[in-house]
């Protein structure tokens, strides 16, 4: 048995012996006339084939499409909002409290919870002008 037919079942081992006794059967001109007919399909075949040749390519122009989309979207993201910065009589007033030393030793050593009673009358101050 050669190398061809070692994977080939019983069926297809009987129809490539038709076959082939049947090619034999034909007269040269014949034999002939079908050879060029199968070079001309073949040549024919190959002219037409287009350049993506079956989307061999399909899977790389996938991927560089999704890369310039991304690339796009985060390209033409809005920045983020910025944080609300201070302005006015009461930016002066926290800053002077957090850069002066003594009274964060107070608040720190003193008693928290008048703090904590005067920032609710602040606010209820506030709040009622």
């Amino acid at each position: 048995m050669n190398p061809v037919e070692q994977g080939l079942t019983a069926f297809e081992r009987n129809a490539r012996t038709v076959l082939e006794e049947s090619v034999r059967r034909l007269d040269a001109r014949t034999r002939s006339r079908l050879n060029q007919a199968r070079h001309a399909a073949l040549e024919r075949a190959q002219a037409r084939r287009p350049l993506w040749r079956g989307f061999t390519l399909m899977p790389a122009a996938g991927a560089a499409v999704a890369a310039v989309l991304v690339a796009l979207t985060l390209w033409h993201r809005q920045p983020a909002s910025e944080l609300p910065v201070l302005e006015g009589p009461h930016a002066a007033v926290d800053l002077e409290l957090l850069a002066d030393s003594e009274n964060l030793e107070l608040m720190e050593g003193g008693d928290g919870s008048f703090y904590e009673w005067a920032a609710a009358e602040g606010d209820n101050g506030a709040s009622a002008s």
